[in-house]
C-alpha cells in the first residue's frame, strides 16, 4: 500500500473494551486513550435487548457523554431504525452532531430479531430492507428541514429564526409517517455520517460501507469502504465472533493494515489488547505514513475526506432544483 494514501482506524469500545458494567469513568478514560491513540473514530455497539442479567446505556447516551471529554476523534454510536420513532433518532443525532461539533457518526442498526421488536411492541416488518430504507430517509429529510441560516437571532425584532427555512418533511412510508419539522437544527455537518453493513448498502446509501472482506476495492463513485477485524493478540481467546480475527503480533498487525487497499478498518480489540493498540500499533502505522490522527477542530467529513452536503429544501425554494 502506498504511503500517500492514508488508511482510516475506527476502534469498536463496546463491551469488551469498555464494559458498560464498569460506569462512565471507566468510558471516559478509554474514549480518551483512543483519542489520544490517533484514531479516527470511535464506535459504540448497541442491541435493543441488553445483555443477559446486565444494563446497558443507550449507545447514543454514551456517545454523547463522550462528546464533552473529547476534542478531535469521531464517535458513532449504533442505532437500530426498527426500535425508535424515526423523529426522536434524528433528533438525538442530530443533538450529537451539535454536541461534538461535527464529529458524529451513525452506524445504522437493523435488529429486527423478535426479542428485539418485542422491547416496543411491534411486529416483525413485512419488508425489512423497505422499512431501513424509509426510515434513513426521512432521518435525512429531517436532518434537512432547518436551513443552515434558519436560525438568526435578531435582538431587535426579537426573532429567533427564519420561519421560510424550516420546512415540513411530509415523509410518508409503509409503517410510519413524519410530517416535521425536526425540533433541532441542521447538525453541523449537514447530514453525519452514515455508516451500514454491506448487505444494507443499497437501500442506506451510506458514506461507509462496513464489509468482513479485508481484499474488497471501492469502486469509482462508490462509498468509502471499511474492514471489519478483530483483534485478539491473545489468541487464546476461543469465543466466535465471525468476523475475521488477527491472532499474531502487533508488528504482524502493522504489516497487514499497511498492505491493505481500503478506505479504512474498524477494529474490534479485546480490553487487553486496546492499550497494546495504543501503544505501539498506531505510532507505527503513524510514523510509517500509513494512518494520520484527525487534525483539532476538524469534523469527522473533513478528516474522511467527505464532502458536506447541501440542503434539498434550500435548493428547491431557491427554485434551482
Amino acid at each position: 500500500m502506498s504511503s500517500s494514501k492514508t488508511l482510516h482506524l475506527a476502534v469498536e469500545l463496546d463491551s469488551d473494551g469498555a464494559p458498560p458494567e464498569t460506569g462512565p469513568h471507566a468510558l471516559a478514560d478509554v474514549v480518551a486513550d483512543a483519542e489520544r491513540a490517533g484514531y479516527t473514530f470511535a464506535t459504540f455497539d448497541d442491541a435493543p435487548v441488553p445483555p443477559a442479567g446486565g444494563f446497558r446505556v443507550d449507545a447514543t447516551v454514551r456517545a454523547a457523554y463522550s462528546a464533552t471529554r473529547t476534542s478531535r476523534i469521531g464517535l458513532a454510536p449504533t442505532s437500530h431504525v426498527l426500535t425508535a420513532e424515526p423523529f426522536h433518532l434524528a433528533a438525538q443525532l442530530a443533538s450529537l452532531d451539535h454536541a461534538t461539533h461535527g464529529r458524529a457518526a451513525w452506524i445504522v442498526g437493523t435488529a429486527a430479531t423478535p426479542e428485539a421488536l418485542a422491547t416496543v411492541g411491534r411486529a416483525e416488518p413485512g419488508d425489512l430492507r423497505q422499512e431501513v430504507a424509509d426510515v434513513v430517509e426521512a432521518i435525512r429529510r429531517l436532518w434537512d428541514s432547518w436551513e443552515d441560516d434558519a436560525v438568526i437571532k435578531d435582538l431587535a425584532t426579537g426573532r429567533y429564526l427564519d420561519p421560510d427555512k424550516v420546512h415540513h418533511v411530509d415523509f410518508a412510508g409503509e409503517t410510519f409517517s413524519v410530517k416535521g419539522p425536526l425540533i433541532t437544527p441542521r447538525p453541523p455537518q449537514g447530514s453525519l455520517v452514515v455508516l451500514a453493513a454491506e448487505e444494507f448498502a443499497d437501500v442506506v446509501r451510506p458514506d461507509i460501507v462496513l464489509t468482513d472482506d479485508l481484499q474488497r476495492r471501492r469502486e469509482a463513485g462508490a462509498p468509502l469502504v471499511f474492514g471489519e477485524l478483530e483483534v485478539r493478540f491473545d489468541s487464546a481467546d476461543p469465543t466466535p465472533s465471525g468476523r475475521t480475527r488477527y491472532t499474531g503480533s502487533p508488528a504482524g498487525l502493522v504489516a497487514l493494515l499497511e498492505q491493505l487497499d481500503l478506505d479504512g478498518v474498524r477494529l474490534h480489540p479485546g480490553a487487553a489488547d486496546l492499550p497494546v493498540l495504543s501503544r505501539e500499533v498506531l505510532p507505527e502505522l503513524r510514523r510509517r505514513g500509513v494512518h494520520a490522527p484527525p487534525e483539532p477542530g476538524a469534523t469527522l467529513r473533513t478528516t474522511l475526506g467527505l464532502p458536506r452536503p447541501g440542503n434539498r429544501f434550500a435548493v428547491s425554494s431557491k427554485g434551482i432544483a
